[in-house]
């Protein structure tokens, strides 16, 4: 079971029905977000580059999952000092669906991405019903990816503790985890218990918000879903 994005119609369909289920937000194909993975110090001119906002050495680590908590996607190679908007920006998958190979699906992301036609972000204030529904399902449906993180990160909790090799070999050893793990729910291995640990103690707090400038058009597609499916809800 490798890591795959959607790669036909059928496929898309069918994670988008998934992501439905959970609470009735349409068009999804993954939840995307970033999760820090603490190293040792990568040492050289470059290590401050690996301190987060928490001062620990990490890789911020992007990953994109399906309803399932099955890993789709994953980026392992940026420092820890990066912000998860950057490293989208500068990722394949961006390009891929800025080329249109996922058609009219998108992702949902957290406030720390631009809203775009094929991300979908919470509103800041929302104020009419329809904008609460929005926002109240998108948190919801969005959790996915917050509950893979979870259960990837009690399945090798080297990747909560540290990873002590060199950063070469680290980067690669996330990478075969995130294969390890969606082989292990291809096979339906058990779930490692939630224990009293928090899973993302090495990550700096989730407060960022997207600050850079938007297209014209970039927002059009969040008002139209917010307008004419969750207005008639």
């Amino acid at each position: 079971m490798v890591v795959l994005m959607p790669r036909n119609s059928q496929q898309m369909e069918r994670a988008a029905t998934q992501f439905y289920a959970i609470s009735a937000f349409p068009k999804v194909i993954g939840a995307i977000d970033c999760t820090h993975i603490p190293i040792k110090s990568p040492g050289g001119p470059n290590a401050e580059n690996y301190r987060n906002r928490k001062l620990i050495f990490s890789l911020n680590v992007q990953a994109i999952c399906d309803a399932q908590l099955y890993i789709t996607n994953i980026v392992a190679r940026w420092p820890g000092s990066s912000h998860d908007s950057h490293i989208f920006n500068c990722s394949v998958i961006k390009s891929r669906f800025v080329a249109g190979e996922f058609e009219d699906y998108w992702l949902l992301g957290d406030k720390g991405y631009a809203v775009k036609p094929y991300m979908m972000t919470p509103l800041r204030d929302p104020v009419t019903q329809a904008e609460k529904l929005y926002n109240e399902s998108h948190i919801r449906t969005r959790n996915a990816v917050e509950r893979m993180f979870g259960c990837w990160k009690r399945r090798f909790p080297a990747l909560s503790m540290k990873i002590r090799t060199d950063i070469r070999r680290a980067q690669p050893i996330i990478v075969a985890t995130a294969v390890l793990h969606n082989m292990c729910k291809k096979m339906r291995e058990e779930e490692p218990p939630i224990i009293n640990i928090n899973n993302h103690s090495d990550s700096p707090p989730d407060d960022s918000e997207f600050t850079g400038s938007l297209g014209r058009n970039d927002d059009r597609s969040r008002t139209n879903l917010i307008n004419n499916y969750f207005g008639t809800m």
